[in-house]
């Protein structure tokens, strides 16, 4: 389940958010799966998952590496990072924080793994101060992130995994759902530590800002119509596939929402999307008719309904 690419087109990866939801059951995976079979099933059917699991509390070595060993050679996970870094702590003095989170076994994901997801708040703010010490703090490569992750305190200890693969990169993409990050001076932040702005559809609730800001787009969607809960229908489908084929390419939407006037360097970008309308079951159907509108090959047969209104 690889994308086609060129000179002029990048990786692109279209997939679900989590994939534990009883609802599901029955419908999406098989009558009878058992659920430690679902991540199997699902990694087959799309190229890419976000692991939810991350977000909550600290998961553990041998979590990363059942999951790694699950899943088929060339897919990638995205990472979801603590919500006690960033809803509890606000991304400040988080140093400790991010420690233990990437001493906790992420890296056994290996070259599986994918962007590090960094979802904000509603309640938080643009403080610039405070976005640019945890920016400055982020891993990206296997020397920063084992000497970070060496600073781990007790909390792992006797469980942590210090040692990533060669040659690994990570990169990150961070979602603001606070009016006041539509500023070009934020935009200028993420762009000079080449963080990725994620574009969220969340039905109206928190902002859309559209601004490229990495080699990387990373696109989550929650329901263009009812947040977690409503399909995308084809007219909303061919408007991201569009979409996404501009950033491939290195082009913006003429339309699109930004929050600065400067353009964003030139250069065709890898696409990361997921689907978060999980509540009804829609997020698997929807990657896969997303896919398939961009010749991404999937598991799944094309053209399968979701229940969405076009």
């Amino acid at each position: 389940m690889t994308s086609k690419t060129s000179k002029t087109e990048r990786t692109l990866r279209i997939g679900i958010s989590g994939w534990r939801y009883a609802p599901w059951r029955g419908r999406f995976y098989p009558p009878g799966l058992a659920q430690r079979r679902e991540l199997e099933f699902a990694s087959r059917m799309l190229p890419t998952i976000e692991i939810n699991g991350s977000f909550y509390s600290l998961q553990r070595p041998e979590s990363y590496r059942r999951w790694h060993d699950e899943a088929p050679e060339d897919f990638v996970f995205a990472v979801k990072g603590s919500r006690y870094i960033t809803h509890m702590l606000q991304l400040k003095d988080v140093h400790q924080a991010l420690a233990n989170f990437f001493a906790s076994g992420v890296l056994a994901l290996g070259h599986k793994m994918g962007p590090v997801l960094w979802q904000l708040p509603p309640r938080m703010r643009y403080d610039p101060e405070r976005l640019e010490a945890f920016l400055s703090l982020l891993p990206r490569d296997a020397r920063s992130v084992r000497a970070l992750a060496s600073g781990h305190d007790e909390r792992v200890e006797g469980r942590a995994l210090l040692q990533p693969v060669r040659g690994l990169r990570i990169r990150h993409a961070l979602e603001v759902r606070h009016r006041s990050f539509i500023d070009p001076d934020f935009i200028a932040l993420l762009r000079r530590h080449e963080v990725a702005l994620v574009v969220a559809d969340t039905a109206g609730r928190w902002p859309l800002i559209e601004d490229l800001t990495a080699d990387f787009v990373y696109l989550r969607l929650h329901g263009d119509k009812e947040l977690y809960a409503s399909g995308y229908g084809n007219a909303a489908l061919d408007r991201w596939a569009a979409r996404i084929e501009a950033w491939r390419r290195g082009r913006q939407p003429a339309d699109a929402k930004l929050a600065s006037p400067q353009a964003a360097r030139r250069g065709a970008r890898d696409v990361f999307c997921y689907f978060d309308n999980d509540s009804k079951v829609h997020a698997p159907y929807d990657a896969a008719n997303l896919a398939a509108r961009l010749g991404l090959a999937t598991g799944m047969a094309p053209g399968k309904a979701s229940g969405a209104a076009s």
